[in-house]
């Protein structure tokens, strides 16, 4: 090889390792951090994943992906210590910090920190097309999946149900179990809250030609009046091969939380690298489209960590002062 030649590829090999380093992790930093995911099937899980391969890369410093039940189970773990991030829905991190829910006894959970927005979970429900279910009034007295116990869906789908004066008994478990059962015939229907598409749904809809169960706009008045948490939603048409038109329905956003003992600037560079490697994102799931700087607004109660306050305030995104913690 000329020495030319030599010179240009140890210039080219220089230039790729100075652009893809990750910055150096500083002495305060942990050795590693687990981040609360969700359970098979459902898009934390998806997105979670490949969250913690990013990160692990942009920040150096082993982000390892934890299977949970879903929100309530990572509130609780960041809250203990036993993650120190965490995927949640906004719903369940306001019954948390409040301590509202059934699930925290009562307990403030305040040790976690607002970072960054993911997206939107809005409400949906399937049934097969041949079971002849049009209606939420027909699942009354019926057996439903709707996901981990400990998730947005399970969480949330007694005191809807509750609203609308439905009964119905309720299957807990992963959302790929879920799919499994309505296939066989376990349950009539999978009710969830998670954002779409749900996996676990597609894998239905590919083996059996399945029904979306609409809530009228006075339905979805009566549970957002109920529980003011929730927003609009929509699911356009195409999102699921099975959806030919817009699915109205209801949701609640989904944010990444830390806990507030990580050190600022490890929080600064995680939330920098998420939105920088958003493309990345999208490419593992379409809900990655809402992962974006601007959907901050999105929460209006939850202190961001002071790490995540700088970035944003650096890109010229506001932070109200109500939302920056004192210590």
């Amino acid at each position: 090889m000329r020495i030319g030649s030599l010179f240009g590829v140890i210039a080219t090999l220089v230039a790729i390792g100075t652009s893809t380093s990750a910055p150096a992790a500083s002495p305060d930093w942990p050795k590693s951090l687990t981040l609360g995911t969700a359970s098979p099937g459902g898009v934390y899980y998806i997105y979670g994943d490949a969250l913690a391969k990013i990160l692990t890369e942009k920040v150096g410093i082993a982000i390892n992906p934890l299977p949970t039940q879903g929100p309530v189970h990572n509130v609780k773990l960041v809250d203990s210590g036993g993650a120190q991030l965490g995927l949640i829905t906004m719903g369940v991190g306001l019954q948390g910090w409040n301590g509202t829910g059934d699930w925290t006894s009562g307990k403030q959970l305040r040790n976690m920190r607002a970072l960054f927005p993911m997206y939107d979970t809005p409400f949906q429900a399937v049934v097969l097309q041949r079971s002849g279910i049009t209606t939420f009034a027909q699942l009354d007295k019926k057996r439903v999946g709707v996901g981990p116990k400990a998730g947005t869906g399970g969480t949330y789908l007694p005191a809807i149900m509750k609203v609308l004066g439905i009964s119905t008994e309720m299957n807990y478990g992963s959302f790929d179990v879920a799919a499994t059962q309505l296939l066989d015939g376990s349950v009539e229907s999978f009710v969830t809250l998670t954002g779409a598409p749900v996996p676990a749904i597609q894998q239905v809809e590919a083996k059996e030609p399945v029904t979306f169960l609409s809530l009228s706009p006075e339905q979805i008045d009566t549970i957002r009046k109920a529980m003011p948490e929730f927003s609009s939603s929509k699911i356009a048409a195409g999102t699921y091969r099975s959806l030919n038109k817009d699915y109205d329905t209801f949701g609640v956003f989904n944010f990444a939380i830390g806990r507030a003992d990580l050190p600022d600037d490890l929080v600064y560079q995680l939330v920098k690298a998420v939105f920088e490697s958003q493309p990345r994102l999208l490419k593992v799931h379409s809900a990655a489209s809402e992962t974006l700087p601007q959907n901050v607004d999105k929460n209006t109660f939850l202190p961001f960590h002071p790490g995540a306050v700088r970035y944003y305030r650096e890109i010229g995104i506001s932070i109200p002062d109500s939302l920056v913690p004192t210590n």
